[in-house]
């Protein structure tokens, strides 16, 4: 239900129907304004920040971008439709991880697509690859990509890569348009609610799988094990129709709800492989390369250790994702029970 991202891939339903913008979410303590994370996707809980200045705040096409910078260690942050997709001091955890887990679990990687992403954070970290030749990126709002220059320049750093390849679209109908033509897909997508609804959907991983060259790999955005481990679970379980090994990782980004976020990896076994094999030899658990000292001493997040160290999951989550045990109540999602993600 959160989160964290990027932007919109997808043509907005009503907007007011479905994102219940946060309300007050400026208000004052002490004479002192603050901003307060309030959304009926995670009920009863905020993650607050002292504000400083609001650097910009403008509607656009697609949702309300707003940036402000606050008097907190996080610096300047990014808010879409009232919910934090980034901050200065955390995106790290987050573009580092969604970004080198398929990447770094690829031996190869060459064509790349990006689904979201306009903050330009994952296409800096695709862009530390130098095996890459293409790299695609659908994004529906150019509002986000120009806030994102202006106001995190540190993140938006490699638009001028010879090898990107801006769509400003629709990013499921841009998959469905490739046919076994991407090693690595990363849906950096907003939450399964209104536009990027259709992005957690059964047909959209199977529009993926088909977009995918052997070996390839998947790597989405999908909310955290504390208070989404339904959706979680019926992704996993959809996913495993479709791919050989479908695993799921976590990192900790502070600013988001519960200061946990994860990501879906599916995975394509190499050409070769006998299918007794193809389960053991898409698991990406363990990097089949790693960063040169060079890169390595660029990243502030990502290693090889962190990268085994993100598949070990709370025992929880682990029985829910992989062993098909009851999630508990209260780890449950209501999106899953209200809006019934698409079939």
């Amino acid at each position: 239900t959160h989160t964290h991202t990027h932007t919109h891939t997808h043509t907005p339903l009503k907007h007011t129907q479905l994102h219940a913008p946060a309300l007050m979410a400026f208000h004052e303590i002490d004479g002192k304004k603050w901003f307060s994370e309030v959304n009926t996707q995670w009920k009863g809980q905020a993650l607050s920040l002292e504000v400083e200045e609001t650097l910009f705040d403008k509607k656009s096409d697609f949702q309300h971008v707003q940036v402000f910078r606050s008097k907190s260690p996080f610096g300047n942050i990014l808010l879409l439709d009232g919910v934090i997709q980034l901050t200065d001091l955390d995106e790290c955890a987050y573009q580092e991880m969604i970004t080198h887990l398929p990447m770094y679990s690829h031996t190869n990687p060459e064509r790349v697509l990006v689904i979201g992403g306009g903050d330009g954070g994952v296409l800096r970290e695709i862009c530390r690859h130098d095996t890459v030749k293409e790299i695609f990126i659908c994004e529906i709002d150019k509002m986000v990509i120009e806030t994102s220059k202006k106001y995190f320049p540190k993140v938006a750093s490699a638009w001028e890569d010879a090898r990107i390849k801006l769509h400003c679209g629709d990013g499921a109908a841009f998959v469905k348009s490739r046919k076994e033509y991407f090693d690595i897909i990363i849906c950096d997508s907003s939450d399964p609610v209104g536009p990027a609804a259709s992005l957690f959907s059964a047909q959209f991983y199977e529009s993926m799988r088909l977009a995918l060259r052997a070996g390839g790999k998947v790597c989405t955005q999908a909310e955290t094990v504390w208070l989404d481990l339904d959706l979680i679970q019926h992704l996993a379980q959809e996913a495993r129709k479709k791919y050989d090994s479908v695993q799921y990782a976590v990192t900790q980004v502070p600013t988001y709800p519960c200061g946990m976020i994860g990501f879906l990896i599916c995975s394509l076994a190499p050409e070769s492989t006998d299918s007794k094999d193809k389960a053991a030899a898409a698991l990406c658990d363990k990097p089949r390369r790693t960063p040169s000292n060079e890169i390595q001493e660029k990243l502030v997040y990502y290693s090889r250790e962190m990268h085994s160290a993100a598949f070990v999951l709370p025992v929880f989550a682990r029985r829910a994702i992989y062993e098909g045990a009851e999630v508990s109540r209260l780890n449950k999602t209501k999106i899953m029970a209200e809006e019934k993600v698409p079939k």
